[in-house]
């Protein structure tokens, strides 16, 4: 029997009449699970991999956060900063929909227009990425010569708190993700980051020497032992077997696997075996499982790593992201 509230609108009705079986119902399901999960007081913390803020997932995860329906956001440096080029370039993005048609040269003359390609969405440099090194930069110098260091997601937050960007808004603000998650200050680990656009860049300017302390930008290992301390304060049991915290995962990857292995951190290195588990498990991928790929693995296999229990509510939608995410966040959301 559905939970949906009788006041839910068309989408959640939809989703709840029509999505009875297959992947379907384990969107469904998933999107029902996370409602009972935050029904009973949990906490939801949600991990990005993938270009999602390239696919405007902003346009949801937006009031996803501004309602209270995540609390803590685990991405790649990717959706970091893409979320916030896209608020700026907007309008000089360019969509190519039959991009599996180009050609060797086709491509050449995207990158000889400075258009860089993901997938069927190319992101102009110089009014996006280059636009945002421009400001950050000022912050990463700033920091440095003060002897200050910011985590990657904290100098994104004082630009956006500066007001320095606001001029060059191409979108409406409220469809920011990182706008939403800054005013709501929310806590935020981006473990990889130096393979991002800004990571590179940042690269750059300590080899040029504008930054002369490379750690101006904290480290990944100084993320992990914030999310420690994070989940340690956050997480108190629901029941005996799951803790408040659920894990809402999209993609696999780093964005993925760095914040789950917080918990056997914590009981295993730490010896802190009253940490609850995970209380709630559901990734979005559709990775195949085979040559030990942690983005397709099943969750049952998490049991084994000490992350997962037995009793775990645990969910997978094999689906494009792109689709299945917004669904269950209207869900959620009663949309």
């Amino acid at each position: 029997m559905s939970s949906f509230p009788a006041s839910a609108g068309p989408i959640t009705r939809f989703v709840d009449h029509n999505y009875r079986h297959f992947n379907a119902a384990s969107l469904k399901d998933a999107a029902l699970g996370y409602r009972a999960h935050l029904d009973a007081g949990g906490k939801m913390f949600m991990t990005i991999a993938g270009a999602m803020s390239t696919a405007e997932l902003g346009l949801s995860l937006a009031e996803m956060i501004r309602q209270d329906k995540v609390h803590a956001i685990c991405c790649t440096g990717a959706n970091l900063e893409e979320d916030i080029f896209n608020l700026v370039a907007h309008d000089h993005y360019e969509r190519v929909p039959n991009y599996r048609d180009l050609t060797p040269a086709d491509e050449q003359d995207l990158l000889d227009r400075h258009m860089n390609r993901v997938t069927d969405t190319c992101i102009p440099e110089m009014e996006a990425m280059r636009r945002i090194e421009a400001v950050v930069l000022e912050e990463w110098v700033a920091a440095d010569q003060a002897g200050e260091r910011y985590f990657p997601h904290e100098f994104m937050y004082r630009i956006l708190r500066s007001g320095k960007l606001v001029d060059s808004y191409q979108i409406d603000p409220k469809n920011s993700w990182m706008i939403a998650a800054m005013e709501k200050n929310l806590p935020m680990f981006v473990p990889g980051w130096e393979d991002a656009t800004l990571g590179n860049m940042y690269a750059g300017h300590c080899i040029s020497g504008d930054v002369k302390n490379v750690h101006t930008v904290r480290t990944g290992i100084e993320y992990m032992t914030e999310l420690a301390s994070w989940y340690s304060e956050n997480s108190k049991p629901l029941t005996e077997d799951s803790g408040s915290i659920g894990f809402f995962q999209i993609g696999g990857g780093i964005a993925g696997d760095f914040p789950i292995c917080v918990v056997p951190m914590l009981h295993q290195d730490l010896q802190r075996p009253e940490v609850p588990l995970w209380g709630y498990f559901c990734q979005i991928s559709d990775s195949t499982t085979s040559y030990g790929s942690y983005s397709g693995a099943v969750p049952n296999e998490k049991i084994t790593w000490g992350k997962l229990g037995v009793k775990t509510p645990k969910y997978i939608v094999e689906s494009d992201a792109s689709i299945v995410a917004p669904l269950i966040f209207s869900c959620v959301l009663g949309w």
